[in-house]
């Protein structure tokens, strides 16, 4: 069973989506600072982190970024009442899975969480059937996407990726060489349509592009998408 930690702070918002996702399969476990949900890390590793922002204890988005920074690649899905589209860009800079604004439909909540769960069951499904060891090398560079293991290594140094950024990478790699879309991307590697669309992909890639080398492996073809290449340098 899925274990998800819900961190809010406002009980009925809380307990509603906990008894929601209980009722749905999943076991929840509500907390309402930032303290609890630390103290509850230190003790178990949950599935998902569907997180407040605003809390009496802190920011949400800052703890989320100090997991990241940890190295603790936790799906994290944001839930709060910051809607405008720069709150939405930057829960996906700091290495959100997913971002929902209240007011919302728990219903609409449990499904980006079987979304989720189900796009990161098929991205270890799919590795099983196709390569699980890539190695990619540039003119200084080496790169490796070890899919059976998880990790992603440059010159024997490991770089953490988050859910999202792991998919996205490997889905460019078995795509080698082959200019992909914005809009496949959100297909293939979210399984539904996001709040902002095809910038979030341009946000990812970002990431990604800031953990690797910057100039190699992802290559921008404006307008259109991009390409993973060795030596695909990044256009501005």
């Amino acid at each position: 069973m899925k274990r998800i930690y819900v961190v809010e702070d406002h009980d009925a918002i809380r307990d509603g989506v906990v008894r929601y996702l209980e009722i749905s399969g999943y076991d929840a476990v509500g907390m309402a600072t930032i303290g609890q949900e630390r103290s509850a890390l230190e003790e178990d590793r949950p599935d998902l982190i569907i997180q407040d922002v605003m809390l009496p204890d802190g920011d949400g988005f800052m703890f989320v970024k100090e997991l990241r920074s940890r190295g603790l690649d936790i799906p994290v899905i944001f839930m709060t009442a910051r809607s405008e589209e720069s709150d939405r860009i930057l829960g996906f800079e700091l290495g959100a899975d997913d971002y929902i604004s209240k007011p919302f439909s728990p219903k609409e909540l449990v499904l980006r969480v079987a979304a989720l769960f189900r796009r990161l069951e098929h991205t270890s499904g799919e590795a099983k059937e196709k390569e699980e060891r890539m190695t990619f090398a540039s003119a200084e560079n080496r790169l490796v996407i070890d899919v059976e293991q998880h990790r992603v290594t440059l010159d024997g140094e490991e770089r953490q990726l988050t859910a999202a950024e792991w998919r996205i990478l490997t889905y460019l790699a078995h795509n080698e060489g082959r200019l992909v879309s914005r809009a496949e991307i959100l297909d293939k590697c979210f399984d539904y349509a996001m709040d902002s669309y095809e910038r979030v992909v341009d946000t990812h890639i970002k990431n990604i592009r800031a953990k690797l080398r910057p100039g190699y492996w992802i290559e921008t073809v404006r307008g259109y998408g991009y390409r993973f290449s060795p030596f695909g340098e990044e256009e501005e």
